[in-house]
C-alpha cells in the first residue's frame, strides 16, 4: 500500500512512561488539522496506586484520556485508548476494528509478534533512545551514562520480529556535557525523537515507503534495571559512582547503607579539590587512604566527601529512606556522628 492510495495515514500509537508523549503530542497536533488520524493509542493498563484500591493510568495513558477530550471537543473522532495486559485475541480484535496502517511505538514495554504486526499494511517504526545497533534493549539511555559516553542518540527504526533489529529509517547524535542524569538525558531525547519521528512519517505521505538501511556495527545490549541496580559499590572508582549515581536518577535510585538505614544518593561528583582530613594519602605520603567507603569530611564547597576505590566522591544531595531529601548542610545538620563513619553494603 502506498500513500496515494490510502489516503490519511491512520496511525496508533504505542507508549507509555513520559518519554514518549512529546512523540505522541507531535503526531496528534498533526492529527487535529487532519493531516493524520490519530486512530488510537495502546498503553499499559493502570497501576494499583497506593495501598487502597485505586489505580493510576501510565503517562501517556493519563495524556491520552486528555486527548480524547480535546478531540472530542473540537469535533473530531477521539483516539481509541486500549490498554491489554498482552497482546493476543483481544487485544487484536480491538487494534482490527480500528483499521490502522502504521504502528508507531516509544518505549511500549512488550513485544509485537507476527499476528499482532500483521494488522498493520505498512507494517511499524520503533524509536529507540540510543544509536543502534548500539544498546538494544530496555535502559539504553542508563548504559549510555554507565559507560560515560561523549554522545547519546536517537533512532527510528523498523519494527522487525527480534527486538531493536530493524532497518535504521533515521538518526540523529546528542552531544553530552558529562553531567546528565537518566532524568535529563531523557527529556532531550524525547523531544529529540519525537522530531525526528515526526520527519521520518512525513516520508511515508510519499509515493514510496521508506525501507531503511541495515544496521551497521557490532551490537551491544542492555537489561530491564531492578531495585536492587542502584546498590553502590564503594570499591568503584569515583567516576564510574558517578555515573552509577547519575543513570539510577531517577529510578531506581543510587543507595547504600549507613548505621543501619537505607540512604539514596541523588547527586555527586567526583572530587578533585586539596582534601583537609585525617588520612588524606595526596598529602600525607606513604599513608594509605581509608576503606572504601569512609565517610572522610566535608568541603564546603563540593559537598560530604567520600573515600571510594579510586578517588574521593563529593556527594552533594542525599535522602534517608521515607525522609525528605536534603542538600549535603542540611542533611548534616540532622545526622549525627556522620563524619568518620562508614557505609556498609545493603544485603
Amino acid at each position: 500500500m502506498t500513500a496515494k492510495n490510502m489516503g490519511r495515514l491512520r496511525i496508533l500509537f504505542a507508549g507509555s512512561p513520559a518519554i514518549a508523549l512529546p512523540s505522541l503530542e507531535k503526531i496528534a497536533e498533526a492529527a487535529k488539522p487532519g493531516r493524520w488520524v490519530l486512530a488510537g493509542v495502546l498503553t499499559n493498563p493502570d497501576k494499583r496506586k497506593g495501598r487502597g484500591n485505586g489505580t493510576e493510568p501510565s503517562e501517556v495513558g493519563r495524556r491520552a484520556e486528555s486527548l480524547a477530550e480535546e478531540f472530542t471537543a473540537a469535533g473530531l473522532n477521539a483516539p481509541a485508548i486500549l490498554k491489554f495486559e498482552t497482546l493476543k485475541a483481544p487485544a487484536r480484535a480491538a487494534v482490527s476494528e480500528l483499521k490502522p496502517d502504521v504502528l508507531i511505538s516509544f518505549a511500549y514495554g512488550r513485544i509485537f509478534g507476527p499476528q499482532f504486526m500483521s494488522l498493520f499494511p505498512l507494517g511499524g517504526i520503533n524509536v529507540h533512545p540510543s544509536l543502534l545497533p548500539k544498546y538494544r534493549g530496555a535502559s539504553p539511555i542508563q548504559e549510555t551514562i554507565l559507560h560515560r559516553d561523549k554522545v547519546a542518540g536517537i533512532s527510528i527504526q523498523r519494527i522487525a520480529p527480534e527486538m531493536d533489529t530493524g532497518n535504521i529509517l533515521a538518526q540523529a547524535v546528542i552531544p553530552l556535557n558529562g553531567r546528565e542524569t537518566t532524568a535529563s538525558l531523557g527529556n532531550l531525547a524525547a523531544i529529540r525523537g519525537a522530531e525526528l519521528l515526526i520527519d521520518v512519517l512525513g516520508q511515508f505521505e510519499k509515493a514510496e515507503l521508506p525501507e531503511g538501511i541495515p544496521q551497521q556495527g557490532e551490537p551491544s545490549y542492555c537489561t530491564v534495571l531492578e531495585k536492587s541496580s542502584g546498590l553502590v559499590d564503594w570499591n568503584r572508582s569515583a567516576p564510574e559512582i558517578d555515573a552509577h549515581i547519575r543513570a539510577c536518577n531517577p529510578w531506581p535510585l543510587a543507595h547504600t547503607t549507613h548505621n543501619g538505614q537505607l540512604l539514596n544518593i541523588l547527586e555527586a561528583t567526583p572530587y578533585s579539590g586539596a582534601a583537609h582530613y585525617r588520612n588524606d594519602s595526596a598529602a600525607i605520603p606513604n599513608v594509605p587512604p581509608d576503606p572504601a567507603g569512609s565517610i572522610l569530611g566535608i568541603d564546603k564547597k563540593s559537598g560530604i566527601l567520600v573515600q571510594t576505590g579510586d578517588g574521593i566522591l563529593a556527594i552533594t544531595l542525599l535522602q534517608y529512606q521515607n525522609k525528605k531529601i536534603l542538600p549535603w548542610q542540611a542533611f548534616l545538620n540532622g545526622a549525627r556522628d556522620f563524619i568518620g563513619s562508614r557505609f556498609s553494603i545493603l544485603v
